[in-house]
């Protein structure tokens, strides 16, 4: 029997975050972890998700999903996703991060409510310091 190592629906108010053990409701903030093997690991927001891979081997990681701002509920590929962090859109846990497909969206969003952008590698930087 082979692994499936594919995304795995968040059931929204049930589920719960791997890393902060809060229950996963922000249906625009929500993050996901693949393993190789087809593990799947939810939070409740990316930052979560950022600060789990420091306690995991990323080496086993397939992919990294964070929930799309244009379209509540849908996960995208955050490696090749645009981050904005604005402290005029709030995230669960206070990084005030959003995920966007496009980065025209992001660009879009960033002129109305302010903030930086970031791409997978430069969040990561930002984050680990």
């Amino acid at each position: 029997m082979g692994c499936n190592v594919s995304p795995k629906a968040i059931a929204y108010g049930e589920d719960g975050c791997h890393f902060c053990r809060m229950t996963i409701v922000d249906k625009i903030h929500a993050a996901e972890i693949v393993t190789q093997k087809g593990k799947v690991y939810k939070f409740d927001a990316t930052e979560c998700m950022i600060h789990f891979m420091g306690d995991f081997d990323t080496s086993e990681i397939a992919l990294y999903l964070s929930n799309n701002y244009m379209e509540p509920e849908v996960l995208i590929d955050a490696t090749q996703a645009t981050f904005l962090i604005s402290e005029n859109i709030p995230s669960p846990m206070g990084a005030f991060l959003s995920a966007f497909k496009d980065k025209t969206d992001a660009e879009k969003v960033q002129k109305e409510k302010k903030g930086t952008l970031y791409s997978w590698s430069s969040l990561l930087e930002h984050f680990n310091h």
